[in-house]
This record gives C-alpha cells, sequence and structure tokens, in this order.
C-alpha cells in the first residue's frame, strides 16, 4: 500500500513535544522528509531522536523573524520545495483577564501565535510547490468563551480568518490553507494537573475523554494528503464534541 506523503517534503514548526512531534512522525511514516522547529536545542534532539530518520531539526523561535529565514534557507538549499507546511507553534496563558493583561504577556501571545504564523507562511511561499498543503493550529478558543484566556483565543481566532483570506489569495496556485483547532488533548499542558480538575474538563466533553496526540496528527495527514483534495478554508475542529453542543 502506497504511503500517503510519499516523496514529500513538510516543514513543521514548533514540533519538539505533543501534538506536533506526534504528527512529525506520522509524516515520516507516511513517507515524507520532515523539518522540525523548536527553541530549545536539547529538546530539538530529542525530538529527532525519537522521530530517528527522514528528520532535520532546526533551532530558532517562530516568533523571530530571522530564525524564521534561517530555517527556510536551509530547506532551499536542502530539499528546494515545501508541500507541506504546518504553522503549529504556539503558545498560551491561563488567569490572564482583561483586568490583569500587561502590554509584554500581549506582545509574547501575539508575537509567537499571529506575527510567527504569518511570517512562517509569507516566507515560505517562494519553496511552495502548486497544490500545496498549509495548515495551522487553532483552538477551541476561537468559539468559545473562556475567561482568563482572552488574548490567547482573540490570536487563535486571527488564524481561522487567515485561513479563509489565504485560500482565496493562494488560490492561483492550487494551495490549500486550513485550521485544526483540538480541544483538551492530552499533552504536557496537563502535566500535574489534579486528577479532579481533569475529571471537570471531561465531564463537558461528550465523548467523555482526552483526546490524544496521535488523533491530531492523523486530522494533520488527513488535511496534508490528496484524501482532503477538496477541503480548504474550513476550521476542523478535533474536540470530542467539546465545542460543537
Amino acid at each position: 500500500m502506497s504511503r500517503k506523503l510519499e516523496n514529500k517534503v513538510a516543514v513543521i514548526t514548533g514540533a519538539t513535544s505533543g501534538m506536533a512531534l506526534a504528527t512529525a512522525k506520522l509524516f515520516v511514516a507516511e513517507g515524507a522528509y520532515v523539518y522540525i522547529t523548536g527553541r530549545r536545542q536539547e529538546q530539538l534532539d530529542a525530538a529527532v531522536k525519537e522521530i530517528g530518520s527522514n528528520v532535520t531539526g532546526v533551532q530558532g523561535d517562530a516568533g523571530n523573524l530571522e530564525d524564521l529565514d534561517r530555517l527556510f534557507d536551509i530547506v532551499k538549499k536542502e530539499k528546494g520545495q515545501i508541500d507541506v507546511l504546518y504553522a503549529s507553534a504556539g503558545v498560551g496563558h491561563w488567569n490572564v483577564g482583561v483586568d490583569t493583561i500587561t502590554p509584554d504577556e500581549y506582545d509574547r501571545v501575539f508575537d509567537v501565535n499571529v506575527k510567527g504564523t504569518i511570517f512562517t507562511v509569507q516566507k515560505a511561499l517562494p519553496l511552495l510547490t502548486n497544490g500545496a498543503s498549509v495548515i495551522m493550529t487553532g483552538s477551541i478558543a476561537t468559539v468559545k468563551g473562556l475567561p482568563g484566556m482572552g488574548v490567547y483565543s482573540a490570536s487563535k481566532a486571527a488564524l481561522r480568518s487567515f485561513a479563509r483570506t489565504w485560500t482565496l489569495e493562494l488560490q492561483p496556485r492550487k494551495i490549500r490553507v486550513n485550521v485544526i483547532s483540538p480541544g483538551s488533548i492530552d499533552t504536557a499542558t496537563f502535566d500535574g494537573v489534579p486528577q479532579e480538575t481533569r475529571d471537570v474538563f471531561i465531564e463537558k466533553i461528550p465523548m467523555g475523554r482526552f483526546g490524544s496526540s496521535e488523533e491530531i496528527a492523523s486530522t494533520a495527514l488527513f488535511l496534508a494528503s490528496s484524501d482532503s483534495s477538496y477541503i480548504t478554508g474550513v476550521e476542523l475542529f478535533v474536540d470530542g464534541g467539546l465545542a460543537q453542543v
């Protein structure tokens, strides 16, 4: 059986752990050569080792434009093209309300989640093949009011808006642009969270459990491959129904 990303080149930002790392593993298993980024060299090296083959780690911060230039320079020299771009790097926060948000916190979140994503896509454009797939990581926070998460929610809503605009702007090149919006996924975000707190989250999820990083990865594979050839401009929720009912 043929692999879904045979001979494709993929770039995944912020892929040293969790959902994006699981996606990188699956992309490689499905035939892709993958470039991953991360801010911390030690974590990046560990992720490359875990993926095992057909992967290059490039240290950098998605919110730093010079780091993005260096990333795409390396991809250009080594592969000359990108078939799948997964702009996954992001930061969040808890319990930062309208009464406590600071300019520094606003800048921290928007620099990575919004500015970083905009220029990740822009700087990749010369390398993106016609018919390429661009994927961004959103959140159920784009459609849910979550106290203390307003700036984060707004940053993710911006990505959903860009998907609509870029779908039309990149249509002449047949580049598809989609957003994956996870719900409660069992990643390091919930490490150390007491079981009773986890149970409060689970009670609100129609499917009665957290999602897994692998379930996000399989969704990303769907959007990256020809399986989703007639899908563009969408926000695809992977949330166990949490934001849907």
